[in-house]
């Protein structure tokens, strides 16, 4: 629920919103709307969306309306966090230039369509996610208001931070399915500050919620299973 005690529902206005807003920065960089890549992902972040809002709203309204606050974030995350949405207006229209107004990029059908299904995985890990873990807030920072108690199963049991193992798959897949290369030579630096906010976090936790040591120890990797 929200402070108001009413239970939060799907945020049709902001899906259309963020879907008119990437469109534009796709579109406009492209000079044309004809690009099946961008309409796929355009239609791909959109319908994962609303499909989990709408599971959040049946199933655990009282994280959905966590995830629409920002209050008690740690200063270090907001700085990251404001970083992150920068390098995304700044990405979406390098590839839309390097994959369509000047075609230097050239990707493979399969790949475009391997990125397409690499996204697709990257919600159903967040679906996971969520099931597991009623404290997925979008900002760093103890919830004790909730209970806030350290999660250890479904697949915390494999990567220490589920969710930004489905950022970088969605990092990976947009641009091939966007079709640049360039684009894809980003993503290291976005994978970059995933790590450095998870490294950032286990620390916070650590020393704040109770369980989350004794976790560290039985988990090993933090983003990639049997790499990192």
């Amino acid at each position: 629920m929200d402070e108001n005690g009413n239970h939060p529902t799907i945020n049709l206005r902001g899906a259309v919103f963020t879907c008119v807003g990437l469109g534009a920065l796709l579109f406009l960089a492209a000079g044309t709307v004809r690009w099946t890549g961008a309409w796929l992902f355009l239609l791909e972040i959109t319908i994962g969306g609303l499909i989990t809002e709408a599971w959040l709203a049946r199933h655990d309204p009282g994280l959905l309306a966590e995830r629409r606050t920002v209050c008690g974030q740690a200063g270090w995350d907001r700085v990251i966090t404001s970083i992150m949405p920068l390098l995304w207006l700044t990405w979406l229209p390098l590839m839309a230039l390097d994959a369509v107004r000047y075609q230097i990029s050239l990707v493979p059908v399969w790949l475009q369509c391997a990125g397409a299904l690499m996204i697709a995985a990257s919600f159903y890990i967040v679906y996971r996610t969520y099931r597991e873990n009623s404290y997925a807030a979008p900002v760093v920072k103890i919830q004790r208001e909730r209970g806030h108690a350290a999660v250890t199963t479904g697949p915390y049991a494999y990567v220490r931070h589920p969710i930004y193992a489905s950022g970088l798959l969605t990092y990976a897949g947009t641009p091939l399915l966007l079709g640049s290369w360039y684009g894809l030579a980003i993503v290291p630096v976005m994978a970059a500050l995933l790590g450095l906010r998870s490294m950032m976090e286990e620390r916070m936790l650590t020393a704040e919620l109770d369980g989350y040591a004794e976790y560290l120890g039985r988990v090993r990797y933090r983003l990639v299973p049997m790499v990192w």
